[in-house]
């Protein structure tokens, strides 16, 4: 592992209003994984953007084997042997997916210039099989889990030879076993001489992955560390600018009234549950592996997934037919996994995004029915000081904003009204430390208020750190109901499977 396969001097790169990098310097060995470590918004995605492709810096350089280059797309940087897996999925959803890992690479009969359908499946499902994803090749993209897609993603970026391989963010929709696989690929590519770039908040991935780690900060380059030697605490320190002295809150139990009691609960899919409840004052965690039902149980009370039977209760009264309208009037916030598919209008500006929940409230709305412009810049004005989101990206399109930003908007969205219930799921998928943190501490203050708080996570740490009370699911039932004193890692795994 001493060979220069990539290096970046110099990198800089501006959006309208933004340094996104500044003079960044980046250096990449055969055989090495190098993780990128900083803050939402600090420039990774820009610089793995730039490398792979996607993008073209303003200034500086990139050599490969010492040799200066410059990509105009994907597809060039993939010639040269550079592949990425980025956060936001590149796959044709109404295509299978072995169309999906053989689409640009199609192999024809050379006679007849068709294609050769049985020697793409078979060189899919060889991929597939390789790295031990147990996906069925003839699925349409579109019905795959969040997850699931993650792989094909994974094996897409893995068809063609790689001197470089990129992976964003890539354990952030997976089970641990699944993410088990995916560490013993990069293990298995690392010995081959890929030089890997490896994204992640994780920092127990950054300590079992990487040799070395790179911190940026507000577009520049911070420093290089050994991965092995350097604490978590200089890691955060380096991230943040200062010492980060606390990630989870201590949030103070005091379970009041059932806010929420699910009963019988039957779905579409397959779940199966009597009895599920949240009370005031208290963080109920939802715990299970991807495809339990985890979040298909709470997406059904709050009326996005059909319901065949069962009885939602909402402060002591049945909600016949719940629907997301009739929840939120009813004081219950429910905040998606997908912030970018199902949460945020990307186009609109923070503002707009924000104050949404509350635009049939007074004072935004008048009793004419029209809307008070001055009184929504004021509420939203509040709310952002609330989040910690900068006064200057109110007026941006949300599009534009780093994820953990985005996911603020979010948190906002949720604060603009009187609200009993909070349902969060996945609340920290790909956000940084600092940003998890602020979201841990207003949970914390939302419950200390006497809100009810429903956490559904796939991080195992978080529902140890943040619940009062715990239920696990497993195949669309709930195997297990855990209260704070028994909450421990060896409790929860042993329902999993």
């Amino acid at each position: 592992m001493s060979d220069v396969l990539l290096s970046v001097e110099g990198l800089s790169k501006e959006f309208p209003g933004v340094r996104a990098l500044d003079g960044v310097d980046f250096e990449l060995l055969a055989g090495e994984v190098h993780a990128l470590f900083g803050e939402n918004g600090a420039g990774k995605s820009t610089l793995i953007s730039i490398i792979a492709g996607a993008q073209q810096q303003d200034s500086g350089t990139i050599r490969m084997h010492g040799e200066e280059l410059r990509f105009s797309s994907v597809a060039d940087a993939r010639r040269q042997g550079i592949s990425a897996v980025f956060q936001e999925f590149s796959l044709a959803p109404h295509l299978t997916v072995e169309e999906n890992l053989c689409l640009g690479e199609e192999q024809l009969h050379q006679r007849f210039g068709l294609l050769q359908l049985s020697a793409m499946s078979r060189h899919a499902s060889a991929l597939l099989q390789r790295l031990n994803f147990k996906i069925d090749p003839k699925r349409v993209v579109a019905t795959l889990s969040r997850a699931e897609q993650q792989m094909v993603e994974i094996a897409k970026a893995l068809r063609a030879k790689l001197s470089v391989l990129i992976l964003d963010e890539p354990t952030a929709s997976l089970t641990e076993r699944e993410s088990e696989q995916l560490f013993s690929t990069v293990q298995s590519l690392k010995q081959q001489g890929v030089g890997i770039i490896y994204i992640t908040h994780r920092i127990q991935e950054i300590k079992r992955l990487a040799d070395r780690v790179t911190v940026l900060r507000d577009g520049k380059h911070i420093g290089v560390v050994d991965a092995a030697t350097t604490t978590e605490a200089k890691l955060i320190e380096m991230m943040a600018g200062r010492k980060v002295e606390k990630i989870y809150p201590t949030i103070a139990a005091n379970p009041g009234r059932i806010i929420l009691e699910l009963s019988d609960m039957r779905g579409s899919v397959d779940i199966e549950v009597e009895h599920f409840v949240a009370r005031e004052g208290e963080v109920v965690g939802v715990a299970g592996l991807v495809g339990c039902g985890k979040s298909e149980l709470l997406r059904m009370a709050f009326g996005i997934e059909p319901m065949k039977s069962g009885i939602v209760k909402l402060d002591g009264q049945i909600i016949n037919k719940p629907t997301p309208r009739r929840m939120l009037d009813a004081g219950v916030f429910y905040l998606p996994p997908d912030r970018r598919e199902e949460g945020l209008m990307l186009s609109a500006s923070t503002s707009d995004n924000i104050s949404l929940n509350a635009l049939t409230q007074h004072p935004i709305r008048f009793r004419s029915g029209f809307l008070s412009l001055s009184a929504e810049r004021t509420v939203t004005r509040d709310i952002s000081r609330r989040v910690d989101i900068h006064a200057s990206n109110l007026l941006r399109a949300t599009a534009l904003l780093s994820g953990g930003n985005q996911q603020k908007v979010l948190f906002g969205r949720g604060l603009t009204r009187s609200i009993k219930l909070y349902i969060f799921d996945e609340p920290t998928v790909g956000v940084d430390v600092g940003t998890r943190s602020a979201i841990y501490f207003l949970i914390k203050e939302l419950c200390e208020k006497g809100a009810a708080v429903v956490l559904i996570s796939s991080d195992l740490p978080e529902i140890l750190h943040m619940s009062h009370r715990a239920y696990v699911m497993r195949s669309g039932r709930i195997a297990a109901e855990i209260d704070r004193s028994r909450l421990t890692e060896a409790a929860v795994l042993q329902h999993f499977f």
